[in-house]
């Protein structure tokens, strides 16, 4: 299974977990994380630039990049994040048999629903995919870690800085 064949939603999203025997477990741990009620001067987010799906995987990849690089700098109680989307969509996959005399073995199109293989988000242009509050001396750690997360990402997503508090003059 190659990502490649999954990074465009194209059509109609499958969410109908009920129907479907041993559906993909979710890997993401924990969806924030950090001290949440904390008097922040910044929130730094990953926007998304174009209109994409996301594997669960990759998410939690990014997410744990991020909050490990964050943590280091501010401390467990210094900083807030929280994932933005949720991989809800289901994908499939039809495998089919690739070697000498695999024509005899194989049916086709015939009832190819597929197998459910992974979990996928759909992630729309300019949406936020994660976020994090973090105080004005940590601003710099957190842009750096936010890089490190967009590496992870089947996309080079935009890091916006938001200021929290109205600027002293």
């Amino acid at each position: 299974m190659h990502g490649a064949n999954y990074r465009i939603g194209n059509g109609q999203p499958y969410t109908r977990k009920e129907f479907i025997k041993g559906k993909p477990q979710i890997k993401i741990a924990k969806f924030s994380g950090g001290k949440r009620d904390g008097d922040y001067d910044y929130c730094v987010q990953l926007c998304s630039n174009e209109k994409i799906q996301i594997r669960h995987m990759a998410i939690e990849s990014a997410r744990l990049s991020a909050n490990k690089a964050i943590e280091q700098v501010a401390g467990e109680t210094g900083y807030f994040s929280t994932l933005k989307i949720y991989p809800h969509i289901l994908l499939r996959e039809n495998k089919m048999i690739a070697t000498a005399g695999a024509d005899r073995l194989q049916e086709g199109m015939r009832g190819a629903f597929g197998k459910a293989v992974s979990l996928a988000a759909r992630v729309k242009k300019g949406q936020v995919i994660y976020e994090a509050h973090v105080k004005k001396e940590h601003l710099e750690a957190a842009k750096k870690a936010m890089h490190g997360a967009a590496v992870k990402l089947p996309i080079t997503p935009t890091i916006k800085v938001i200021p929290l508090k109205p600027a002293v003059a």
